[in-house]
């Protein structure tokens, strides 16, 4: 690509990104902004037991269901003979599962060729998994509907929209790793199931060391690829 056209390619993506960030803000402060805030938060929540699901699977087992409810809460059961490693990495999963989506989204979204393919290929990913893994109602219909949606944006939007609304995602998802902190320094997660041992505590269990020295390594890996991914947003250098 010529330079002059690299640029106003990476000028975009930033005012992009830009205006993804002032959206996220304004959610804060505009009148039933919080109702638009709500959907998002739980997508966070798709991610982060997506994460234990395929963590699951790069170690060799199943990733048998998962489960999600109105108040954000969710479960993934998985099933594998592994050892404390592999269990670790199950429960780490879940904790840098948003982080490595936002990543995902910002690399993806740096382009508006790729953009569309990323929202489709999404898309097809949660109905896949609406359709194997999800066990609940709640958690069916909002799977359902969240692929339909970003299949139906990759489809018929124009490429504008696309990058924008993986930006948006991306920017969702990397927040989410700061407004979920706090469960990365506790030993117990409240679920609608009742309390269970945090993903930290599981980590420490498997492994060795305190929880809180997981949370502090999962919090800064997660740092890490969302920096990456952010930096992966000046087109200029492609």
């Amino acid at each position: 690509m010529p330079a002059a056209k690299r640029s106003r390619a990476s000028q975009r993506t930033v005012a992009y990104l830009g205006v993804a960030v002032v959206l996220t803000l304004a959610l804060f402060y505009v009148p039933g902004g919080r109702w638009v805030a709500y959907p998002l938060m739980l997508i966070s929540t798709v991610a982060h037991e997506m994460g234990h699901g395929l963590a699951a699977l790069l170690v060799g087992g199943r990733f048998e269901s998962l489960q999600m409810w109105p108040n954000g809460s969710g479960v993934a059961t998985w099933s594998a003979r592994v050892g404390p490693l592999g269990r670790g990495i199950v429960a780490a999963g879940g904790l840098v599962g948003p982080a490595m989506a936002a990543g995902l989204a910002f690399w993806a979204g740096r382009s508006q060729r790729t953009a569309p393919m990323a929202l489709l290929t999404l898309a097809v990913g949660l109905a896949l998994a609406d359709l194997l893994v999800v066990r609940n109602l709640f958690g069916f219909v909002f799977i359902g509907l969240l692929a339909v949606s970003l299949g139906t944006l990759a489809l018929y939007a124009s490429r504008d929209v696309a990058q924008l609304t993986l930006l948006f995602l991306g920017v969702q998802l990397a927040l989410s790793v700061f407004s979920r902190g706090d469960y990365l320094f506790t030993e117990v997660a409240q679920t609608a199931r009742g309390p269970m041992p945090s993903d930290v505590a599981q980590i420490a269990e498997a492994l060795w060391l305190p929880y809180w020295f997981w949370g502090g390594l999962c919090g800064l890996f997660s740092l890490l690829v969302v920096g990456i991914g952010l930096a992966s947003l000046d087109t200029s250098r492609s």
